[in-house]
């Protein structure tokens, strides 16, 4: 199997990261080689050593050149995101015939840019998400097998693209445990770099309308930001109650010491890494509606999902104050992701957009 992606997989960098890398584990467990390829060509050895370990090779020759030679051996290829599917797909369907093209979407890009249109009244958002939508159905059309991240979105693409085979590969987490209990934990925790829109509009959202209803009955109450952030985005959010962290290598020890994890999302699409993350840690979660799309909760019961600045506020405030709650809901977490997000739910989906038996 060839996979082309924009950038080579960093799970510290990003939940896309995460993902990729866990599905090549259950490819090489299955199997397969797997040859690896990032548009930018910016693998670094300890890339090339992380991906190795999973059974993966870094091709670093030219796109065009590797397939002209290695083509006819593929049985399939995974082109990762619209612009990489754009790009490849005419090549790789002269150059690979007898290989199966599966199209990640990683997220339905359409659904995000609609969102995004809607939060901010933005006419050429609107226009642009209205493009991304042909471009993106006729990929899934074009190509032998979709892999979508959630339930919702597959009944987009059934409505929109009923002719199309679309399987459901989402978000693959272990349960890492709670290394703590309640006592002791204080503080909101946010997972997300400022390169992707929905995060950089969320953390600026909080930040104005929600903290400050926070701190006006804990004032201790700190918001820490980890992800890639440039140094003028960091200026402008850093003030009294919030700590930029940037990106952080291992995250067990924030999830262990935070009161709350937050995603306080206005618009996006897919599955959200940081809430599987964080539940995964046994860390209870506070997030909106959107953020909480294809991740099979309930409100009360796996998490607290609100709309509004008081209600977010309200429910960090009552969780700082409500051990019982605390601790139901970061048993709920947990056992969420180990019965939606586990690595058999994930391989047996990609079994069948493989074409083998589940």
């Amino acid at each position: 199997m060839l996979v082309i992606e924009t950038m080579t997989p960093d799970p510290s960098r990003d939940s896309g990261s995460v993902r990729l890398c866990q599905i090549f584990s259950l490819l090489n467990r299955a199997g397969w080689q797997i040859d690896f390829m990032a548009e930018d060509n910016d693998a670094t050895p300890d890339d090339a050593a992380r991906l190795g370990a999973l059974g993966v090779r870094i091709v670093h020759q030219p796109a065009l050149s590797w397939l002209r030679g290695e083509g006819e051996t593929l049985d399939a290829i995974m082109l990762c995101r619209l612009p990489v599917a754009t790009q490849y797909i005419d090549v790789v369907r002269k150059t690979a015939p007898r290989a199966r093209i599966v199209f990640d979407t990683v997220d339905l890009h359409f659904i995000r840019e609609r969102r995004a249109a809607e939060v901010t009244g933005n006419p050429a958002l609107i226009r642009q998400a209205e493009r991304s939508r042909e471009r993106e159905l006729d990929m899934v059309v074009r190509c032998d097998v979709t892999l979508v991240v959630s339930q919702e979105e597959r009944d987009v693409l059934a409505r929109e693209a009923p002719e199309a085979k679309v399987e459901v590969v989402s978000n693959i987490h272990a349960v890492r445990g709670r290394q703590r209990g309640f006592e002791g934990r204080s503080g909101m925790l946010f997972v997300g770099g400022f390169g992707h829109p929905p995060n950089e509009d969320a953390v600026r959202w909080f930040i104005a309308d929600v903290l400050p209803l926070v701190r006006a009955v804990l004032p201790g109450a700190t918001l820490h930001v980890v992800g890639d952030i440039d140094a003028t985005s960091r200026r402008s959010i850093e003030r009294d109650g919030v700590r930029v962290h940037g990106r952080v290598g291992d995250l067990a020890e924030l999830h262990n010491e935070a009161l709350v994890s937050i995603a306080p999302l206005r618009f996006g699409a897919g599955v959200k890494g940081k809430v599987n993350q964080a539940m995964s840690f046994g860390l209870p979660v506070i997030l909106t509606t959107i953020a909480a799309e294809g991740m099979h909760l309930r409100h009360g019961v796996d998490a607290l999902i609100v709309d509004t600045p008081e209600d977010m506020a309200a429910a960090i405030i009552r969780l700082a104050h409500d051990e019982t709650t605390w601790n139901a809901l970061s048993e709920a977490g947990m056992e969420n992701v180990r019965v939606y997000f586990s690595m058999e739910n994930a391989g047996r989906n990609l079994r069948l957009a493989l074409d083998q038996s589940p």
